[in-house]
């Protein structure tokens, strides 16, 4: 890890290319964000996203949350938006995240969404700036296939409060 800028990827690779490296998955994992980091530094942008990718999977499936927060950090340094790792708790949508992400994908304006919901407007674009990091989107016209792949259909419509009669 402190190699000189000319050596570090050889050392890295030769670390990671060691038999049985996998048998310690967390170890690997913070190895691998660490490369990635390095790389990103390095201005290597694919590769260091291609490790950050492998450490915030491995640190999602073991609930390493911290460790998983740090390396989506990093891929959004290195301007990557979307995290590929899957949903931890923290990037589940609340009830009213929901709610109005399907509303938006449905093709209602955040000022039609905010009349339907009594919200302000503000109030549902706020919600919106939250839901697509979430979702791993940076565009509206995305927010219905990534609600898709969440489980979260959008065209499901909106939910109806008025229970079913007897």
């Amino acid at each position: 890890m402190t190699a000189d800028d000319d050596r570090f990827v050889a050392q890295f690779e030769r670390v990671l290319a060691q038999p049985g490296a996998d048998t310690w998955p967390f170890d690997l994992a913070r190895f691998r964000l660490f490369y990635g980091e390095r790389l990103r530094r390095a201005k290597a942008t694919q590769a260091a996203r291609d490790q950050l990718n492998a450490a915030l999977t491995t640190f999602t499936q073991l609930g390493a949350l911290p460790w998983a927060d740090r390396a989506r950090s990093e891929l959004r340094a290195s301007g990557l938006a979307a995290v590929q790792a899957g949903a931890s708790p923290d990037t589940r949508l609340s009830p009213q995240q929901d709610e109005i992400a399907r509303l938006a994908a449905s093709g209602m304006t955040n000022k039609q969404i905010a009349q339907r919901l009594h919200l302000s407007p503000r109030t549902v674009g706020s919600h919106l700036y939250q839901v697509f990091p979430k979702l791993g989107i940076t565009s509206r016209a995305a927010l219905r296939d990534a609600l898709q792949e969440a489980g979260n259909p959008a065209d499901a419509g909106p939910k109806d409060t008025v229970p079913p009669q007897p």
